[in-house]
């Protein structure tokens, strides 16, 4: 069985010896395709491929490999990505450890003016509670210091840093975050909460730069882009949703793909803080129609509902385990959310909105009904983003008010969320069964788009996949929750149509069917058929976008 737009003839780029699984129903696999002015023109079996031959055809043999889609990463925040000017403290569990890497890094780097670290981890810090500017003292001195948590949420400063920025017991509300004080002294902490709300803000972004902190420089922001974007097409991600930018760093994208290093396509949503004008809308909608080619969209809102559930700030239906009454905050009180939604909907807006606990996410499923009642139904495709700690109750509202699962499974790896770690000890065994419920959403008819977070967590698609079929730890062990696991074509679908149909790329991208664009990736290994346990490890040996190779393993 084949499909065909045009009679055969010279194609540019023909794939041939292939097992393709297509992610299209109407004609599941096939052996071989042929691209022209990159698209897909036709797909059939290898006898038929000679047929779309010619001497100046680029001819590509996968040698009996898995061909997929190219993976489409809902949500990966490849412009704030990992710097190579910090301090890495991914993986590193205590205070002592870290004190180490800070240290060795200083000896290498006396003369710098600050000290920035990342990806530090909660449950480094003894006894459960939030870091403080006494405890990174020790190993930093009289140099500023500017630590990231693994989330980009908090940030964690030391006392040389709190003086530099001007913080102090006056000082607490800042255009980057909300200083935490003593509840004794009054004094900062040297924990700033509400980070990724404000400090990625474009104010808040524009005041470290300001403040003089290197990390927020442009040319440190454009260097973690390009390294983001190489890491990227490597993993055979050919779409790439960055969630959460301002109008000033739509540049960086722009210079990225002057200088050649724009391989995957862009869909960069814009972030709307609290605050947002009826101006700045008018200027969002501007953007997204200057930015609107296959290769960079511009368009969906980022908001924020909660925040999330390490450092308690995540909206909890009951309070957080061990507490009468905390059950964190939502940025908006549910009403004021309500009415903000029904009013960017009313504009035709997409909205992403951050929503991890239980009762954040109910907050934004109740503004999504209120837009509908009000608006009247539309193809909106908002999304709930990240749908860590769900209420069965609220399960089957996503497929009812069409509101698409943008989620994140290597999230719910137990060695990261499981027993024993701060997401799960907040929220206590009794909620557990309500972590990440992929196969519930699957079941009720949720549409699944899955990504990575990068660089929350790994920007592989292979580990996100494994992690959806196991819920085991990376290096192997016991499964948590496993009756929510995905089955492997559930996995690949969320990673592939499901994010293409979240950001209406439904009839361009997600699948190997004629007509659409021909991004596509041939893989090491067959996942389909593989144990789980093998699939970390597949690399993406080809890598085409558009019908041009622009990455091939080994080169």
């Amino acid at each position: 069985m084949s499909r065909t737009t045009a009679p055969a003839g010279p194609a540019a780029l023909v794939l041939t010896g292939a097992r393709i699984h297509t992610v299209d129903p109407d004609l599941p696999e096939a052996q071989a395709l042929a691209v022209r002015d990159g698209r897909i023109a036709w797909l059939g079996a290898d006898a038929d491929a000679a047929r779309w031959t010619a001497p100046d055809t680029t001819v590509v043999d996968a040698g009996g490999r898995l061909v997929l889609p190219g993976f489409i990463d809902a949500h990966n925040h490849v412009r704030l990505g990992s710097d190579d000017a910090c301090v890495q403290l991914a993986g590193v569990r205590t205070l002592d450890a870290i004190h180490r890497r800070i240290r060795d890094w200083h000896a290498a780097h006396p003369d710098a003016e600050w000290i920035e670290a990342e990806a530090f981890d909660y449950s480094a810090i003894p006894g459960g509670r939030m870091p403080r500017a006494t405890d990174l003292d020790p190993a930093t001195g009289d140099t500023p210091a500017f630590v990231l948590s693994y989330d980009v949420h908090t940030a964690w400063l030391n006392t040389a840093a709190l003086r530099r920025l001007g913080i102090d017991r006056d000082h607490t509300g800042l255009p980057f975050g909300e200083a935490e004080t003593d509840p004794e002294t009054g004094e900062p902490t040297g924990f700033i909460k509400d980070f990724a709300v404000r400090g990625l803000s474009r104010d808040g972004h524009r005041a470290l730069k300001e403040l003089g902190v290197p990390w927020a420089g442009a040319d440190r922001q454009y260097g973690r882009l390009a390294k983001s974007l190489d890491d990227a097409i490597r993993f055979g991600i050919t779409t790439v949703v960055e969630p959460q930018n301002s109008l000033d760093d739509l540049a960086l994208f722009t210079r990225a793909r002057a200088e050649g290093r724009l391989r995957s396509r862009i869909v960069a949503a814009l972030f709307h803080p609290r605050g947002t004008t009826d101006a700045d809308l008018d200027d969002f909608a501007a953007a997204a129609h200057r930015f609107a080619d296959d290769r960079l969209r511009v368009g969906p809102l980022k908001l924020y509902i909660d925040d999330v559930v390490e450092p308690r700030t995540a909206a909890l239906l009951a309070p957080y385990a061990g507490c009468r009454h905390h059950r964190g905050e939502t940025f908006y009180p549910a009403a004021d959310f309500r009415e903000l939604l029904v009013k960017l909907d009313a504009r035709g807006f997409q909205c992403f909105v951050h929503a991890t606990g239980d009762r954040g996410i109910r907050t934004v499923l109740d503004a999504v009904e209120a837009a509908r009642a009000t608006n009247g139904p539309r193809d909106a495709r908002h999304q709930v983003v990240h749908v860590e700690c769900l209420d069965p109750a609220d399960t089957p509202r996503f497929a009812e008010l069409g509101v698409v699962a943008c989620m994140q499974p290597r999230h719910c790896a137990p060695e990261i969320a499981g027993p024993g770690q701060d997401w799960a000890e907040n929220v206590g065994p009794e909620r557990w069964h309500k972590a990440w419920p992929m196969r519930s959403l699957h079941s009720a008819g949720a549409v699944l788009a899955f990504s990575s977070d990068w660089n929350v967590a790994e920007m592989d698609p292979m580990i996100g996949i494994y992690t959806a079929l196991t819920r085991r730890p990376l290096a192997g062990g016991a499964a948590w929750q496993p009756e929510e696991t995905v089955s492997v074509e559930t996995a690949v679908h969320a990673y592939t149509m499901g994010s293409a149909y979240a950001n209406f790329l439904d009839q361009e991208r997600g699948s190997l069917t004629v007509g659409k664009l021909a991004d596509f990736v041939v893989l090491s290994q067959d996942i389909l058929r593989a144990a789980p346990e093998d699939i970390p490890g597949t690399v993406a040996e080809t890598v085409v976008v558009g019908g041009e190779i622009v990455h091939e393993s080994g080169r």
